[in-house]
């Protein structure tokens, strides 16, 4: 590679035209060359599709790399991670066959995610990167240290089993890591911590990132960090390109208000939050029934269908993702332009992680909130507590609030060319589960033309014929299951109704179902007009 011209051979992406806030355009001016990073991270940082440092990183990298603890405060999606990995990559010796680095986050799809951007941004550098997490095969990750490993990327718990079992040798690691610290040195998480770092050397560098520091993370910065250099970037606590809304709907009502919205919005990709495991696969089959595509996410499945789930809605497999609060931290999926509260957050940290998956690194997003009577004093006490106004939903939403001009300018950060080997055989989600029987919903149905709508209602009724042959010579009574109006392609029409001043033309759902009524009747302040 020529010396002088290195950058110019470069494999470097397509540039992100999409505009961009101060969250991620205020800095100082600098360039990644100003940080005098090694030639092999450079090549890796613009072959990424990087250009110029955010605030973060502009703030972190250097002072990392000089080896002074750090402990930093940034908004969600606006390039901590690429902060801590960049100085972490440049200080570790590949020619040093030890576990040089280790970096805690506190969900398992977060620790893939950062072990992902460490193997990208260091592609050219030599370095071999590990992640382990509970739930995965523990004789592998033993095998795996066998190994040269130089830098760790796990969650708390398995960190401490491997430790304890001197199989991961952490007494040469001179560089320690915590990403999301605030959930690190919560309860669940700060006697584990406390425990890993005695495994350490006492004379060690730590990196502390986050988006809220509670009294928990300067406790531990008191007894812990040496005379650390603080960044604080949180102005406002809430990122500036995300509009954020609230739709006063009555509970039974909020699956048909979704419904709506559904063909009412421009949606890229969308994440639908919930408050529990049980709501979040109930949802989730229902929004299938409705004729849309959906994956659902949470922390009682199976971690390799977890991980299934995570790669396959990054890599723009399916457009909608029904989770617990599993993804509220660090996941950074850029082609998500909006985020539903379908239930309202209790606390405001819980609701401003939530809103963060949208409006990633300075883009413009959308966050929907579902608001019931009981939400109402949440509502206000999370706007008092984030100083941040979430208005009631218009009656039209102004798409240039949260869509790309051009959705093929919408990066995947980091591409995930193949699955890991214990991953291959997993099946997918189906849902609902009748796999027999063909599902049109991959676009959603209002965002085909009159013709495709034609071709797939007549393939659905060739394919309804054979499954009534099938029925009558030797399938069950109850094969195929019924189906609803709501799976009709395309959908039947409803007639437009008057509720409470407003018209609302309802669009079809699930007959039948407890957590519904068959007539939609919204009102109050905030309600979906034409929403």
């Amino acid at each position: 590679m020529d010396v002088d011209n290195w950058k110019a051979e470069l494999n470097i992406p397509k540039k992100d035209t999409r505009p961009q806030t101060d969250d991620v355009l205020g800095t100082k001016g600098n360039t990644f060359e100003d940080f005098f990073l090694k030639r092999e991270l450079l090549m890796g940082i613009f072959e990424a599709g990087f250009e110029k440092p955010s605030p973060i990183q502009e703030e972190a990298i250097p002072i990392a790399i000089a080896g002074r603890d750090v402990l930093a405060r940034a908004k969600n999606g606006t390039g901590k991670t690429a902060a801590f990995v960049i100085p972490t990559l440049e200080r570790v010796k590949p020619k040093l066959s030890k576990i040089q680095a280790l970096i805690m986050v506190p969900t398992r799809e977060l620790a893939l995610q950062t072990s992902q951007v460490v193997r990208t941004l260091g592609k050219h550098c030599g370095i071999s990167c590990m992640v382990t997490t509970g739930g995965t095969n523990l004789r592998d990750d033993i095998m795996r240290l066998n190994e040269p490993v130089h830098i760790l990327v796990g969650t708390p718990g398995r960190v401490l089993d491997l430790a304890s079992r001197k199989v991961a040798d952490l007494s040469e690691c001179p560089l320690f890591v915590m990403d999301e610290a605030d959930k690190m040195l919560s309860r669940d998480f700060k006697t584990i911590i406390e425990q890993i770092l005695t495994f350490l050397p006492p004379k060690h560098q730590s990196l502390l990132f986050s988006a809220t520091f509670p009294l928990t993370v300067k406790e531990f910065m008191v007894k812990h960090l040496h005379k650390p250099y603080e960044i604080n970037l949180m102005d406002e606590l809430t990122l500036k390109g995300i509009t954020q809304y609230y739709a006063f709907v009555e509970e039974k009502q909020k699956l048909h208000c979704l419904n709506t919205l559904f063909s009412k919005l421009q949606i890229n990709q969308a994440i639908i939050f919930c408050n529990s495991t049980n709501r979040v696969e109930l949802l989730a089959k229902k929004i299938t029934d409705l004729g849309f595509s959906c994956y659902y996410s949470h922390a009682r499945m199976k971690q390799q269908e977890r991980n299934k789930v995570f790669h396959e809605f990054r890599q723009g497999k399916v457009r909608t993702l029904v989770c617990s609060d599993l993804l509220t931290r660090g996941i950074d999926i850029q082609a998500v332009n909006v985020v539903i509260n379908f239930d309202f957050p209790k606390t405001a940290e819980t609701y401003l992680h939530r809103i963060g998956r949208s409006g990633r690194f300075g883009h413009l997003g959308l966050a929907i909130n579902l608001i019931n009577w009981n939400d109402r004093f949440n509502l206000y006490k999370i706007e008092q507590e984030l100083g941040t106004e979430i208005a009631a939903i218009p009656a039209q939403i102004d798409k240039s609030l949260y869509v790309a001009e051009d959705n093929s300018a919408v990066p995947v950060p980091f591409p995930l060319s193949s699955l890991p080997s214990t991953m291959a055989n997993v099946a997918g989600q189906q849902l609902p589960p009748q796999v027999t029987q063909p599902q049109f919903h991959a676009v959603p149905p209002h965002q085909l033309d009159p013709q495709q709508q034609l071709q797939q209602q007549q393939q659905q009724q060739q394919h309804q014929h054979q499954h009534q042959q099938l029925q009558q010579h030797q399938m069950p009574l109850n094969y195929p299951p019924q189906q609803f109006a709501s799976q009709q392609y395309p959908p039947q029409p409803y007639p437009s109704q008057q509720y409470a001043g407003q018209t609302y033309a309802p669009q079809p759902f699930m007959q039948g179902s407890p957590s519904l009524d068959s007539t939609p009747q919204l009102r109050g302040h905030g309600s979906p007009q034409g929403y």
